[in-house]
């Protein structure tokens, strides 16, 4: 099958992936030249009792709870026609900040209505893409011929403001389909402006090609935006070594920084300040200078030797620091070489209880992935618990509430009461995994201003939660 690039977005509850949900979806499918090739996907999806969206969701998107009950579907079917589209062979999906949101709600929701979760982003030569990226990198290597916004004496990389500086058409901002033809042609402007970089970055979606670029103790440039603008979003880094535990992700320190801490701290003091927000360090304290770069998640990389000599001066490269740095590092090898396990084996001081919130706890067994896949193409009544003994503890539970969300039908007396019960101790917040409490919600309606409050969409879910409140006695 030709290979094409299937570009979607996202409208959802809030901004946490896995407890969130999503209320739109759109997508567009073109080939590798950014041309159109299918029709758009633009679907809505129904919410659970047991999940309210943020007031501040309705604002920005205009989704009130009239328009998904009438235009919704069932989250079962709303999966469904997307898993169809991302799981056709030879595709890319891409987005605009996809790969750590996008992406995101998507494995949730694939795992909570039993499908792998990661197959479509791997198999039948799939890949993933991420735009957002793709402009930090172009903006610190490659500025020219684009125009790129300001906000508060910062660039900023929004879509729609990247798009009014550029001229582009955005129709309505943060309505799902919008976003997508903005992010498109924001591709498309970096594809006709800057043809090669374009075309190296979007290799980059492989593992293998960002393996090739990668030698240990070799320095590279790494783009993120775990750098701030003012470094340009860039730094030189030296990958030290591949991750313990995770095969995907690559340990490298910032030669731009002070290494010292890496040689003379003990393990456990570096894991400790590692994770500790920077300005939350003492005055004497320096920041550990460790990053993990994911190379399954389209990371930005590149040789030293793209830096041209105007790059060095505008972005204030210190060469002589980095191969300092890096001559050091390679010397006192020993000082730090065996530190880096220690602090990067995790030691998870809060285990989640909600199974929905369990994705990434462990892989599933070969016989409940078969079992999963039936599950799906049974019908409704076919349902019950008994049919289906899984070995995998989270699954059971999962079935319970797919079950009560997509086919309540099938509930008995008992289950249905097991059910209203269960949403009533998640919107109390006795259980956890809600995006949002009733409590939390009517907090948050006070905190909007009295123009946000008028709203149609927020006037909408405010009586919605009442009558929610109202049925459970909350």
């Amino acid at each position: 099958m030709t290979a094409s690039i299937f570009w979607y977005d996202f409208e959802t509850t809030g901004i946490q992936p896995h407890s969130d949900r999503p209320m739109q979806v759109a997508g567009i499918r073109t080939n590798e030249q950014l041309e159109e090739i299918d029709q758009p996907l633009n679907i809505y999806c129904q919410l659970a009792e047991d999940i309210l969206p943020h007031p501040m969701a309705s604002v920005v998107t205009g989704i009130g709870p009239d328009l998904l009950q009438r235009e919704g579907l069932l989250e079962v079917d709303f999966i469904e026609q997307l898993h169809q589209q991302l799981i056709r062979p030879n595709t890319c999906t891409a987005g605009f900040n996809s790969i750590r949101f996008d992406d995101e709600m998507t494995r949730a929701g694939l795992y909570r209505n039993f499908y792998d979760p990661y197959a479509r982003e791997w198999q039948g030569h799939n890949s993933r893409w991420d735009m957002l990226d793709v402009l930090r990198c172009v903006w610190a290597l490659r500025p020219e011929g684009i125009n790129w916004p300001e906000q508060d004496g910062r660039v900023s990389f929004k879509l729609e403001n990247v798009t009014a500086a550029n001229h582009i058409a955005h129709g309505q901002a943060h309505d799902a389909l919008a976003d997508v033809r903005a992010t498109i042609a924001v591709a498309r402007l970096v594809r006709e402006r800057q043809p090669k970089l374009f075309d190296y970055l979007y290799a980059l979606r492989r593992k293998d090609a960002v393996q090739k670029r990668i030698r240990l103790l070799q320095p590279i440039l790494h783009v993120s935006g775990m750098f701030s603008v003012e470094r340009h979003c860039l730094a030189p880094v030296l990958p030290l070594a591949w991750h313990p535990g995770n095969r995907n992700a690559l340990i490298v320190c910032d030669l731009h920084a002070d290494v010292t801490p890496l040689l003379k701290l003990d393990a456990q003091t570096l894991k400790a300040r590692l994770y500790t927000r920077h300005d939350q360090l003492a005055e004497d304290e320096l920041p550990i200078p460790l990053k993990l770069i994911h190379i399954n998640k389209s990371p930005v990389v590149a040789p030293l030797s793209v830096l041209r000599e105007e790059d060095n001066q505008r972005l204030a490269f210190d060469h002589a620091r980095c191969q300092a740095n890096a001559q050091l590092l390679k010397e006192q090898r020993a000082q730090w070489q065996d530190k880096l396990s220690v602090v990067y084996t995790e030691q998870r001081e809060h285990v989640e209880q909600d199974p929905e919130q369990q994705l990434y706890a462990a892989f599933l067994g070969p016989r409940d992935r078969k079992l999963c896949e039936a599950l799906r193409q049974a019908p409704p009544e076919q349902l019950q618990p008994e049919r289906w003994p899984f070995d995998d503890e989270r699954l059971p539970r999962l079935l319970f509430r797919y079950r009560a969300r997509n086919y309540p039908q099938t509930l008995n007396q008992d289950e249905r009461e097991a059910w209203a019960l269960w949403c009533r101790a998640r919107l109390s917040g006795e259980q956890a995994g809600a995006p949002l409490t009733i409590a939390d919600y009517l907090a948050a309606y006070t905190h909007l201003s009295q123009e946000q409050q008028a709203d149609p969409a927020v006037q909408n879910w405010h009586q919605y939660v009442k009558t929610v409140q109202q049925r459970y006695q909350l």
